[in-house]
């Protein structure tokens, strides 16, 4: 039995998602060290700040925004859904994720990343300390001013 999952991604989401990481390696450190004056604001699970937002000329229609979402020790997103797809990197900490097209929940440590396609739900998305902080990078390919994060009831 073949212990792999394998996500196809069109050639043009991945290429934008591996620039705007690349991009975002510069701005990480300053949102982390907290020189972004411009804040984020809370959410559910934690407080979210927009590090960037860009129409992409190659995909018509589509946007990419990336999202530094910090989790306080214990906290937890309930059950959602995303606009587009999502690159998802843990900054720091570890997180908990779990989504209904990816598998069972796993834990990702700093440096790991993960996808959740479009369409998914994100069925767990929570810190994995009760006594640490963790960060998370989620990068968005979908279509421009979508809303990005919709609760489930």
């Amino acid at each position: 039995m073949n212990d792999h999952f394998v996500v196809r991604i069109p050639r043009k989401v991945a290429g934008a998602i591996l620039v705007a990481t690349t991009v975002l390696c510069v701005a990480i450190p300053l949102q982390v060290r907290g020189d972004n004056p411009g804040g984020g604001h809370e959410k559910a699970g934690g407080r979210e700040g927009v590090l960037t937002s860009q129409s992409l000329a190659d995909i018509p229609g589509k946007q990419l925004t990336a999202i530094l979402v910090s989790y306080a020790p214990g906290r937890k997103s309930p059950p959602h859904h995303h606009a587009g797809s999502v690159f998802a990197f843990v900054v720091s900490g570890s997180i908990r994720s779990e989504n209904s097209a990816t598998g069972p929940a796993k834990v990702y440590q700093a440096g790991e990343s993960f996808f959740e396609p479009v369409g998914s739900t994100h069925l767990v998305s929570e810190n994995a300390s009760a006594t640490e902080p963790a960060q998370l990078l989620a990068v968005f390919v979908a279509d421009a001013n979508a809303k990005l994060t919709t609760m489930d009831k």
